[in-house]
Formats: C-alpha cells, structure tokens, sequence
C-alpha cells in the first residue's frame, strides 16, 4: 500500500510540473515562431508607439533566441536579439535594445515567460508574454522605464504567422 501512495505521488508531481511547464520541451513551446505585432490591437505609453514589429523566437539547445525588430512612428528602427535559458539569469543582448543590454528569462507556465530587462546591472523593464490557448495570439504587457527615465507601460499584441 505505502508503494502504491508513494508511485501515486511522484506521478502526480511530475504530471503538475508537466503542467507548470518546468519539464516542457522546446517542441512544444508555444512562445516558438514568427509574430507580427497588430498594431490596431495594441497600446502604448506617451511616447513608445511602434509603427511596425516582429518577434521570431525558435528553439536552441538549453533554451530560445529572440530576435526583434521594430519600428517606431518616428521612423527610428531597432534591431536586437538574446539566446538565454528559462534560468533567470541575466544573458547579454545583441544590437539596439530600447529597454537594456542583458535579459533575464523565466517561465511562469506553460503559455507564460517573464522576462526581465537591465541596463548595467539596473532592472528597467519586466515584460509577461502569454500566449492564447488556441496559440494564435501572443500579449506582452511591458512595464518599467524606457532610457529617458519615463514610465512604460505597453500591451503589445502579436499575432502568429
């Protein structure tokens, strides 16, 4: 009996890590694709509009590489990416980042990554990714300071291509 409850145990803490996405593969990461952000469904603190934005995050060994590019309404463009692990460690971001030069990435649940932002060590923006069950859409919700000290708080939606 004492086998049965501790086998009964460890099946259903595994299967609650399955489902927090501790134990996800890449493969089913639904983060992973190409993502064009819909403009018209989207909002933006004073200031920070986008014109135009693309997010492609694949799979790599040990975790994902983000590479972004964007547009902003002033027809400035940045251009930048990170591979990291979902560790929360800090990792150093490639090319022109509006929010910093390293990332750091957790996973919140299976649809859910937070992903921390600093500049020299100092947090300046937290963005939570979700992305829908039906996995067509993805919302980041960014809040923190953008470089000129001003707060920041958009709702970016993507939409999978």
């Amino acid at each position: 009996m004492k086998r049965r409850v501790a086998v009964a145990a460890i099946i259903l803490a595994v299967g609650a890590a399955a489902a927090s996405g501790a134990g996800q593969r890449e493969s089913d990461n639904p983060q992973l694709g190409t993502w064009k952000m819909n403009i018209a469904k989207s909002t933006f603190s004073s200031g920070t509009g986008f014109k135009s934005a693309t997010s492609r995050i694949e799979a790599v060994d040990g975790g994902v590489r983000h590479s972004l590019t964007t547009v902003y309404e002033d027809g400035s463009s940045r251009n930048y990416s990170y591979t990291t692990s979902y560790d929360g460690k800090d990792r150093p971001v490639v090319g022109n980042s509006p929010y910093g030069n390293t990332t750091a990435l957790t996973r919140v649940d299976a649809h859910t990554t937070r992903t921390i932002y600093k500049k020299d060590g100092k947090v300046t923006v937290t963005q939570i990714s979700v992305v829908s069950n039906d996995g067509k859409t993805r919302t980041v919700t960014t809040t923190g300071t953008n470089p000129a000290g001003q707060p920041v708080h958009n709702i970016s939606v993507y939409d999978r291509q």
